[in-house]
């Protein structure tokens, strides 16, 4: 299986094909200091003066060498697959062997990266409900108005804070919204996504 880059990460990766193997080394290094401790501003002056390339360029190549990474980790690609994929990106000789070695050495450290990057959503933790029913009002004497609230207990991953979300319902809504649930939890166990989710792997 192939990585298939978004088209800014693959032309910013490209800088690196034009460059020596030396080069590419120094950005491999580069690449691991940013995984561990964020972006380096300093080293990538130091290294545009050096290329007589702009400070921009060379941030640039970096993310695009550490998206690469990131991305080969998270789609769980082979040494292998790593290898054809930098090949298809023009990579030959020494810096494609470089680069090899960096993912097969440093796999697993990268992969505990990957669960701090990206968008953190909050996950549910339980839900407390209360059924209410206004009976009869100054206007309408018989009457019945079901309202169903919940209380959902919703969690950070990295936090042990608890956040409350409350949403306030009638019967028909709540049935509606249930079978649509039920719904795509069917169409999620389709034969149709399931081929597409072995695709993807």
């Amino acid at each position: 299986m192939l990585l298939s880059l978004r088209a800014d990460h693959k032309k910013h990766i490209l800088f690196l094909v034009e460059q020596s193997a030396n080069v590419v080394q120094d950005f491999c290094k580069l690449a691991l200091d940013y995984l561990q401790d964020g972006p380096n501003i300093k080293l990538y002056n130091i290294a545009a003066q050096k290329l007589e390339a702009e400070p921009e360029i060379i941030r640039n190549a970096v993310e695009g060498l550490v998206n690469l990474l990131l991305e080969s980790c998270k789609c769980k690609l082979s040494i292998s697959d790593f290898r054809d994929s930098v090949i298809a990106l023009g990579f030959s000789g020494e810096n494609e062997t470089l680069l090899t070695k960096l993912y097969a050495t440093n796999q697993s450290e990268i992969a505990k990266v990957l669960p701090n990057i990206g968008v953190k959503l909050t996950a549910y933790k339980s839900m407390d409900w209360r059924f209410e029913t206004q009976i009869a009002s100054r206007s309408l004497l018989n009457q019945a108005t079901p309202l169903i609230t919940l209380d959902f207990h919703l969690q950070n991953n990295d936090s042990d804070k608890v956040d409350h979300v409350y949403l306030q319902t009638d019967p028909n809504n709540l049935l509606h919204i249930t079978k649509e649930l039920e719904q795509a939890l069917q169409d999620g166990r389709s034969q149709h996504l399931r081929k597409m989710e072995k695709n993807m792997k």
